[in-house]
């Protein structure tokens, strides 16, 4: 009896394999139950369900969870810093960013550098892409109130931390503004701010479709795990890009108000400024809510 046991426990039952429920495309194997292996077991009176999903796919939160397994475009709620540190990268990030992207107009409308549109907007993708790599995965990189009241719109971040990351964002916008205006006291090229060279109403609809195209990538890349991993950065930097090459002698392609705010503040120029805040926080709405009934469907 003792080596017909001893043949029991060695036989082996084969692993099966399962597809993952997330339709990524994925299977995994999975071994039998303690039941399968021991036919005297009692059955099992656990109600947990059988695993389904992938453990890419089981990482992803939506509030606050990894995006792949690759590439953490935000925290997870267990690991990310709090309110207050995440409020400080945001607005370090929107800092950082007023500096190069209102230097670079700056020096090329002071002749002191030969910065056309092209290099103008090289000069916002790599910063965008530098900020998104730096601090993504402290406070979730948004930089943008547009993208801030997007994702609070399709539930996708916490309403009750919204007005924290818009303050930041709008103080480190300010703050980069008026550190251009202590270099550049002659305030050459209205120091970055956006200046519509076209009517009001073609300046606005830019905007909109502009940040419609940025906000449909940001969530594609934000909040699905079929969507690019670390290459998300990479994504977002090549979409502003993009824009500004489009739309940069239209409207200025600002696609984020604290971007419009700090320039605008540091420099004066207050004309057309609502253009820079409306048009960004419709069609950042407008792309968010799009790809998620897309990806809903």
């Amino acid at each position: 009896m003792a080596s017909g046991s001893c043949a029991r426990r060695s036989r082996r039952i084969p692993s099966r394999r399962t597809r993952c429920a997330k339709r990524c495309g994925s299977c995994f194997r999975t071994s039998p139950s303690r039941s399968s292996r021991r036919a005297t077991a009692p059955p099992r009176t656990s109600s947990a369900s059988p695993r389904t999903t992938c453990a890419a796919s089981r990482s992803t939160d939506l509030r606050g969870g990894s995006r792949s397994s690759a590439f953490r475009w935000r925290p997870s709620l267990r690991d990310r810093p709090g309110l207050p540190r995440r409020a400080l990268a945001e607005l370090v990030a929107a800092f950082v960013l007023i500096f190069f992207v209102g230097g670079g107009a700056a020096e090329a409308a002071s002749g002191h550098a030969d910065l056309g549109l092209p290099a103008q907007a090289a000069v916002s993708g790599l910063a965008i892409m530098g900020l998104v790599y730096a601090v993504g995965h402290l406070s979730g990189a948004h930089i943008n109130p547009a993208v801030t009241i997007a994702f609070t719109i399709t539930r996708h971040f916490p309403r009750r931390e919204a007005l924290t990351y818009i303050g930041a964002q709008l103080t480190g916008a300010a703050l980069g503004g008026l550190l251009l205006l202590a270099a550049w006291p002659d305030k050459p090229g209205h120091l970055g701010a956006n200046v519509a060279s076209v009517s009001t109403r073609t300046a606005l609809l830019y905007e909109v479709v502009l940040t419609a195209l940025l906000m449909f990538v940001i969530v594609a890349v934000a909040t699905d795990t079929r969507a690019v991993g670390a290459a998300a950065a990479i994504a977002i930097g090549g979409v502003v890009v993009l824009d500004i090459l489009i739309g940069g002698g239209v409207s200025g392609a600002s696609m984020n108000p604290a971007r419009s705010f700090g320039p605008a503040l540091a420099s004066g120029t207050w004309t057309h400024f609502w253009i820079y805040v409306v048009g960004p926080v419709t069609g950042a709405t407008i792309g968010g809510l799009t790809y998620q009934f897309i990806r809903e469907r």
